[in-house]
């Protein structure tokens, strides 16, 4: 089993930054992918970035392409999100991850946090 507990999600305005966390611990959890999902209100969850265990593969969805970026640190094994040049549109909750496809990591969830982005 793996618990994944994220942090940071808050209200920001267009065009800033925001970094969000994600701390995993269990069986396994550092030899897993993870990466970052986001649900708006009525809208199904999509997927938004990922890495593979070790950080060196990533992948994003193209509406992010750019302006955020996936980071591991796997001696504390937390994953970053960091979200620059926030649009309105990426308001949602955003959930982290985890899995053994690190294209689409979504075995494990964690709660999900908040970010808001005011215009």
């Amino acid at each position: 089993q793996v618990q994944l507990v994220e942090s940071g999600g808050e209200l920001v305005q267009a065009g800033g930054s925001l970094r969000l966390s994600c701390a995993a611990s269990g069986r396994s959890s550092s030899s897993y992918a993870m990466g970052w999902f986001r649900q708006a209100p009525g809208t199904e969850r999509e997927f938004v970035t990922s890495i593979n265990w070790s950080g060196s593969n990533t992948y994003y969805a193209n509406s992010v392409k750019g302006r955020f970026t996936i980071s591991r640190d796997i001696a504390k094994n937390t994953v970053y999100l960091q979200m620059n040049s926030l649009k309105p549109e990426d308001s949602a909750v955003y959930y982290c991850a985890a899995g053994p496809n690190e294209r689409y990591p979504n075995d494990y969830w964690g709660q999900g946090t908040q970010v808001t982005v005011s215009s």
